[in-house]
């Protein structure tokens, strides 16, 4: 017989690995004072744009001589503008280890084709071989995997001295996780991961070395305008001002700036840091009291302490097909829905079955803590109904 309810539930059921959570407190009064209606080249608009960008690299604590652009379509226009400018003046290392990282990669293989392009690939929990990079190469890598759970932990292996770019997709780890910008050329991640925004735009932060690349290079391949980021090659570009490339909603830029304020109240970047760490040790305490799921990530170090991602270890579902898994996560998260304990705890489509939970910096730990007993309620009562207990 499955276990009794829980009795206490997690304050905020929102666990969603994106669009996430927003932060503690906020109302719809937070976007009271948007320019509405607006053009976005006024003084007003346009304040705001720069004002995101200056509070971006404040927050961050980017260097100051790196410089960010908004661009359109969320991290994937932000990755796949630099990738559509930049990418052929040199042989391209691609690592990828889930669905996001392999966008890029197909990007890369089927669609530009550039000479040279050696792609590493591994399953859902593995990380790739980082040290196969060559410093004479563009490299492109996903920092933390979203929907396999799986980060890379440090960036020992890019080389100071190296002769190419890197391009890292950094969405689901700017704001939550400690980023060594002198190895990034190029950083992109989106407004609604770790901060909560609104869904559309995307951020690039430019080196001087990408900016040079900008500069000097021109693909062989046409560019769609919403991918060119050229004119940002130019060190006094109006892009670096607040300009954009196509109209931005300026509702969601004033939700992009509360979040910026609140995580500078917080103590910035090091305290975000701290709120995320501290929700991913609340999980695992729970992973390692739970006899029926662990990590998907194989090595500790590689575990994403945002988004987490689980599978299921039981006994009772080693011999069933993975549709039979699938349906075990399914129905644990309708229960938990249903229940108001757990919103959109289910993995992404393309990855295995298990649990996947957001633990990035808005959310609160108690609510984590809180979440386990949850868990192991819904499985138990899942396994029963589907009589596999």
């Amino acid at each position: 017989m499955a276990r009794s309810k829980p009795s206490l539930r997690p304050s905020d059921a929102r666990f969603s690995c994106g669009p996430t959570k927003k932060r503690p407190g906020w109302e719809w009064s937070a976007l009271a004072a948007a320019p509405l209606g607006r053009n976005h080249r006024a003084g007003t608009p346009k304040a705001r744009l720069a004002e995101a960008l200056e509070r971006t690299a404040a927050v961050l604590e980017i260097p100051s001589d790196y410089k960010g652009v908004i661009l359109p379509a969320s991290d994937t226009g932000a990755m796949e503008g630099a990738l559509w400018s930049m990418i052929g003046a040199r042989p391209v290392d691609v690592f990828s280890c889930d669905e996001f990282g392999r966008r890029w990669l197909i990007d890369l293989r089927d669609e530009l084709k550039p000479h040279g392009l050696n792609v590493y690939e591994t399953p859902y929990g593995r990380a790739p071989d980082y040290t196969r990079s060559n410093p004479a190469h563009d490299q492109v890598f996903t920092w933390n995997a979203t929907a396999a759970g799986v980060r890379i932990p440090d960036a020992s292996w890019i080389r100071d001295d190296r002769e190419g770019v890197t391009i890292c997709d950094a969405t689901s780890a700017a704001f939550a996780m400690d980023l060594p910008w002198s190895k990034f050329d190029v950083t992109t991640f989106s407004w609604q991961k770790c901060l909560g925004g609104e869904a559309q735009h995307g951020v690039a932060i430019l080196s001087p070395r990408a900016r040079a690349r900008l500069r000097e290079y021109r693909p062989s391949w046409p560019v769609p305008r919403l991918l060119q980021l050229f004119e940002a090659g130019a060190e006094d570009a109006a892009i670096y001002a607040g300009s954009t490339i196509n109209t931005p909603s300026l509702m969601c830029v004033e939700d992009y700036l509360d979040g910026l304020k609140w995580a500078a109240r917080e103590g910035g970047v090091s305290a975000l840091i701290a709120r995320t760490d501290a929700n991913f040790a609340a999980l695992a305490s729970w992973v390692d009291s739970a006899s029926w799921i662990d990590f998907l990530a194989e090595d500790p170090a590689t575990r994403s302490t945002t988004s987490v991602t689980l599978k299921f270890t039981s006994p009772a579902l080693a011999a069933k097909s993975d549709a039979e898994r699938w349906e075990v996560s399914r129905r644990m998260g309708l229960l938990l829905d249903r229940e108001g304990a757990a919103f959109d705890v289910i993995p992404h489509p393309k990855a295995p079955s298990g649990l996947r939970i957001w633990c990035g910096p808005t959310v609160d730990t108690d609510d984590v803590a809180a979440l386990g007993p949850w868990l192991d309620w819904a499985y138990e009562t899942v396994m029963e109904e589907l009589e596999l207990a």
